[in-house]
């Protein structure tokens, strides 16, 4: 009989591009994928995947089990969601999407308390550095910081967060100066490559002259904002980064903002929920447990 764990594991196949990103998402061995998809498609009778030179491909039978397992997998949520509503009880499954850094500094903190204050719970919490790419049915809260593309999840913002053009002090002193963005042009940039967005299109404001837009060569480049800030801190580069990551540097002098005259957009922290699993306890009790954490927002204490 197939199970749900069996359910549960094909489920995460489905929607992993290859088997090496399915055993990343469970944080496991690539061959013990292999060896576990084996044993189920055995265990069925039905060949559930076949792999081509763009990744994974689902049979009809993969689809099928795919397709139903998600129903089933819910309805039994559901079930679960509706008896812990009567007992005050948060329980069941919680799966949670956020960017690598915000969400080892402020997300995990919340996931590893909220294991300890409602053991009949579970998480699963998944770190990228595009979270946004998790939406779909399986992901019950998706943390993301800045502009957002169209989506039909309900939309509740976290935490204030601006983003600063800045260097380190060391930089500034041997660089040409910067008095207006079109400098940049002819300095060392470092970008951060996050989200799907043009990382090398920066676009300021000010309140007198305008809006301006600057197309910049980036010397170095990074998914991973922690990198990026490291760089800059050494000297290496001027970077635009967010708030929540860079205001102690900023007060502590290891970083100095630059044209402070000049605005860029808001990154703005937000947790986007699904219409029907927002409402269910355990993503309620979460997301509160994560306005908690981020009031007073902490980068701005």
């Amino acid at each position: 009989m197939i199970s749900t764990d069996d359910l549960r594991f094909f489920e995460i196949i489905a929607r992993s591009p290859s088997l090496a990103e399915a055993s990343r998402r469970m944080n496991v061995t690539p061959p013990a994928v292999t060896q576990r998809l084996r044993a189920l498609e055995a265990k069925l009778g039905v060949k559930l995947i076949e792999r081509t030179p763009r990744g994974l491909s689902l049979t009809d039978e993969g689809e099928l089990v795919a397709s139903e397992g998600t129903t089933i997998l819910s309805t039994i949520e559901d079930l679960s969601e509706r008896l812990a509503c009567r007992t005050s009880q948060v329980r069941g499954h919680l799966r949670v999407a956020a960017p690598y850094g915000f969400g080892r500094r402020h997300v995990s903190p919340v996931a590893q308390q909220f294991a300890v204050d409602h053991p009949a719970a579970s998480i699963t919490l998944d770190l990228s550095d595009s979270p946004i790419r998790q939406i779909s049915e399986s992901w019950d809260i998706v943390v993301h910081v800045g502009s957002l593309p169209e989506s039909d999840r309900l939309v509740t913002t976290l935490a204030p967060n601006r983003r600063f053009l800045c260097a380190a002090p060391e930089y500034l002193r041997n660089a040409a100066p910067i008095d207006h963005p079109i400098d940049l042009a002819s300095h060392r940039c470092l970008a951060l490559r996050e989200n799907n967005e043009d990382v090398t299109l920066w676009r300021f404001s000010h309140r007198k002259q305008g809006k301006t837009t600057v197309r910049i060569k980036p010397t170095l480049s990074s998914n991973d904002g922690e990198i990026i800030r490291d760089w800059a801190l050494a000297g290496l580069g001027v970077i635009v980064r967010s708030e929540w990551d860079i205001a102690e540097d900023l007060a502590a002098g290891r970083l100095t903002e630059i044209l402070v005259d000049w605005t860029l957009p808001s990154a703005d922290v937000v947790a986007l929920l699904h219409a029907r699993q927002g409402r269910s306890g355990r993503a309620n009790a979460f997301l509160q447990a994560l306005r908690h954490r981020l009031a007073p927002t902490p980068w701005r204490q």
